[in-house]
């Protein structure tokens, strides 16, 4: 008996110990037990704004910041789909005014080239520095009486000097001097001198229905109340020329008569204005000529008339120089 009481005290205090020992465990349990049914219990009463997560951590509201994001997206998008069109646009614009611009500037190039080579007086640009006047239509009419050159028939017994599309034709080779107009006395006045009364030796001639006067080598017209030198018309037939007018050879069976840069033709009448004959040599050239430059030579122009400095009998002369264009 008192050996069953022993085992069954020594059995107590055996599951008093293991008691003690797990109570805190228990105890524990019950506590995290509780805590969480008052959360559970506290759920319907959760804000509505914020949701635990995580043991604590808290997100805002996804909705509202998504629909605010999307909206800002979406106008930055409408605003950048904006600026692709402005950009697009502008691009389109600057391309048309490029194009414009570049059209413009072609259609002036275009002019600019077109005017340098036949513009409204067919002006040719022979040089970069220099532009010459050279009449095609009558030019290419030059084997008939012209206002510009008559060609000589003589052959040519050198070559042409050749520039810029142009041939110049001479008998005599290019010699430089430089041009000195010439002064022909008081009497003589170059072409657009105006005087307000002629001499009583003057002459009345009519050529075309154009009316001129005749003075001591020189051809009026009326204007502003009084008179103005101009070239003399050709055909015009007088009775008597200067004195100091010089003998020009035109070919073995021809002469001209040449005075203040008026060429002469005898005949039973007097003496006839005709346009200079290629090949012919003057002396003196007068006052109103232009030195013009023409590639590497210098010729000088009276009024249509080309001229080509040249040596003869080592005098300084001028010839009268045929120009063609180089492909005839």
């Amino acid at each position: 008996m008192k050996r069953t009481m022993k085992k069954l005290s020594n059995l107590l205090l055996f599951c008093g110990i293991i008691a003690m020992l797990g109570l805190p465990d228990i105890a524990e349990a019950q506590r995290l037990r509780h805590s969480g049914g008052a959360s559970r219990g506290g759920a319907a009463a959760r804000p509505s704004g914020n949701r635990s997560i995580n043991g604590g951590a808290t997100r805002s509201p996804s909705r509202p910041s998504n629909l605010q994001s999307r909206s800002y997206s979406n106008n930055t998008r409408n605003r950048t789909n904006t600026n692709i069109g402005n950009q697009r646009n502008n691009t389109n614009r600057n391309t048309n005014v490029r194009n414009n611009n570049s059209r413009n500037n072609n259609t002036r190039v275009s002019n600019v080239k077109s005017n340098n080579r036949v513009g409204n007086n067919n002006r040719v640009n022979i040089d970069n520095s220099t532009n010459i006047n050279v009449n095609r239509n009558v030019r290419r009419n030059v084997n008939r009486r012209s206002t510009v050159v008559i060609r000589n028939p003589r052959p040519y017994p050198r070559p042409p000097y050749r520039y810029g599309g142009f041939s110049f034709f001479c008998y005599h080779p290019y010699y430089y001097h430089p041009y000195t107009p010439y002064y022909w006395g008081p009497v003589w006045h170059p072409w657009g001198f105006f005087i307000a009364s002629l001499a009583a030796t003057a002459i009345v001639i009519s050529i075309e229905n154009e009316k001129y006067h005749y003075d001591e080598g020189v051809f009026y017209q009326e204007s502003n109340n009084g008179y103005t030198v101009v070239e003399a018309p050709s055909g015009a037939t007088v009775k008597t020329i200067p004195g100091g007018s010089e003998q020009v050879v035109i070919n073995e069976t021809t002469n001209n008569y040449y005075y203040g840069g008026t060429y002469y033709e005898k005949s039973d009448e007097g003496y006839t204005v005709v346009p200079p004959t290629s090949g012919a040599v003057v002396t003196n050239l007068p006052e109103g000529a232009e030195e013009v430059k023409v590639g590497d030579q210098t010729y000088v122009k009276y009024g249509e008339t080309y001229y080509q400095p040249v040596q003869v009998d080592n005098k300084n002369k001028y010839e009268v120089a045929d120009v063609q264009d180089a492909d005839q």
